[in-house]
């Protein structure tokens, strides 16, 4: 494994992982956990002998770069290239800056109409929040609802069909997975079983939108294609370009850090103090 001998010890490992950071300029620091993990696998479960301690290392460092955002009138066109629930999530990642996986895991209960909020739930860093609800998603989503109850109601007809409930849920309330109210809004094609062995119905891969996004994106001639994630960043950039300040933006992003929301003012070009240049 990667030249790995016996003898070696921490301090030949330390020098591995520096040699991974500086001269193969590795920059995902996943990369480098992963040597680590896999090393230290080896040496507990393969070898048979201790690692002895590495100390200190040269950390891989992600280079920080902008991020891909479209305008209006670029992400309309990438929205034309859709249609059906597929338009709708994108529409959603836009309108609502969701993540692909928060928009695939979308269920009925989620959608405050009288409110026009969209509720996240144990989004990244299993965070709740909400975000807005666009008014010209409205009778799509009502759309996605009625066909969620309709499917219920076939599948409860032909023998009942759960859908994949969270943290044990099924068990503290026996018939949520068969209750309107947790249906997912974009569910897979068909019902698959679970670790338990039991059939249930699970929401849309994402890799299915992401392929579609793409796909689209690529339909539309951009100068700059991206992915699902460009619409989220879009939805920031058009935020901050209205005026809408940073803090509610991080808030409806669900960003950990208002630094990590800080960078669409670069992509703006409002991140120098409203310095301007000696040429205008």
């Amino acid at each position: 494994m990667c030249g790995i001998r016996p003898a070696w010890g921490g301090p030949e490992v330390k020098a591995f992982l520096e040699h991974l950071a500086i001269q193969r300029q590795v920059v995902a620091a996943a990369t480098q956990n992963q040597a680590l993990n896999a090393l230290v696998f080896l040496y507990r479960h393969v070898i048979e002998q201790p690692l002895g301690d590495i100390g200190d290392f040269s950390h891989a460092k992600q280079a920080r770069r902008l991020p891909v955002v479209l305008s209006h009138e670029q992400v309309i066109s990438v929205l034309n290239q859709l249609s059906g629930p597929m338009r709708l999530m994108a529409t959603l990642m836009y309108g609502s800056g969701l993540r692909v996986l928060e928009t695939c895991r979308l269920r009925v209960r989620d959608i405050d109409f009288e409110r026009q909020i969209i509720t996240v739930r144990a989004g990244k860093g299993d965070k709740d929040r909400t975000t807005l609800l666009p008014a010209l998603c409205t009778p799509y989503l009502q759309h996605q609802i009625d066909l969620a109850n309709q499917r219920l109601d076939q599948r409860l007809s032909r023998g009942s069909v759960p859908v994949t409930l969270p943290n044990a849920l099924d068990r503290k309330y026996p018939n949520a997975g068969i209750s309107l109210g947790w249906q997912w809004l974009f569910p897979a094609s068909r019902p698959c079983f679970d670790e338990g062995g039991k059939v249930v119905l699970h929401h849309i891969h994402t890799s299915a939108v992401q392929k579609a996004v793409k796909q689209a994106m690529r339909a539309a001639s951009l100068p700059r294609p991206g992915s699902c994630h460009a619409l989220r960043h879009s939805f920031a950039t058009q935020l901050l370009s209205q005026g809408t300040d940073i803090r509610t933006v991080h808030e409806l992003l669900g960003h950990k850090s208002v630094e990590t929301t800080q960078i669409y003012t670069h992509v703006l070009g409002k991140g120098f103090a409203g310095v301007r240049s000696p040429l205008g």
